[in-house]
């Protein structure tokens, strides 16, 4: 200890250095001096330094609170519900992104449709030079003899969900499954033409459902007796009979490549 620090300020002299002396050789347990409060001006004025802030100790984490927060101690049944849960969303999820990403397909292709809509005013797409896309595929069987029989229909080449059209006004009469189509829909026209439409992969009209020239009614799949995803595309005239669908929707304006 500095003596000085240990006297008081208004004693001098002898007294001083008598009342030191004792004080070193004191027998009693030493009393710490309170700490001495700086002047607000020499802080001001730069002479003694402020005292230093306080800082908040950091807060610990503990193993258990890390297990408890992970879920990790729950009992095993409890923690197999909640993961059995956790993977029913994410395939829920997965299904929803699906079907927006069909959905937004479909949109595109629509929206990539050349011409305009068909005059829905008069039940035809023809006349005034308008066109329907009924899809966007290719030809890959014709209508005619084949090796094993009369093919009936046009079958056009295209990837599953593509869209498909109807090309004239009409009323569904047939959707859902068929016997070698899987599923097919089927639409009677205004003069009595039935258009038939097989091996898609759903449909999206109902039987009575009034459809548009141009509406999308169903999209394209592989049931059935298929080989290869593809839409079967038949024109039965009001007699009953078959005819080649290729002269038919060219008379009516409609494309399908």
């Amino acid at each position: 200890m500095v003596l000085t620090e240990a006297l008081p300020s208004v004693l001098d002299g002898d007294d001083v250095l008598l009342l030191g002396v004792g004080e070193l050789f004191t027998t009693g347990g030493a009393v710490a001096p309170e700490a001495a409060v700086p002047d607000p001006a020499l802080i001001d004025a730069g002479a003694v330094p402020a005292r230093a802030p306080m800082l908040r100790e950091p807060q610990v984490v503990s193993a258990a609170d890390l297990v408890a927060a992970a879920g990790l101690d729950q009992p095993p049944a409890e923690q197999a519900a909640r993961a059995a849960v956790q993977a029913t969303s994410a395939v829920e999820q997965a299904a929803r992104a699906a079907q927006e990403a069909r959905a937004a397909e479909s949109s595109a292709l629509e929206a990539a449709r050349t011409g305009g809509d068909a005059d829905t005013t008069t039940g035809s797409a023809t006349a005034t030079g308008s066109s329907v896309q009924m899809m966007v595929g290719r030809v890959s069987s014709g209508f005619g003899p084949r090796w094993d029989a009369q093919h009936k229909g046009l079958d056009i080449a295209a990837p599953i969900g593509t869209p498909i059209r109807v090309p004239l006004d009409g009323t569904v009469i047939s959707s859902g499954p068929a016997s070698g189509f899987g599923l097919w829909v089927r639409v009677r026209h205004t003069d009595g033409t039935i258009t038939l439409y097989g091996h898609i992969d759903r449909t999206l009209v109902e039987v009575g459902q009034r459809v548009s020239a141009g509406e999308v009614i169903a999209e394209v799949g592989n049931r059935g007796q298929s080989t290869g995803p593809h839409l079967h595309f038949e024109v039965i005239e009001p007699g009953g009979d078959n005819i080649n669908p290729t002269p038919w929707l060219a008379g009516q304006g409609i494309d399908f490549t």
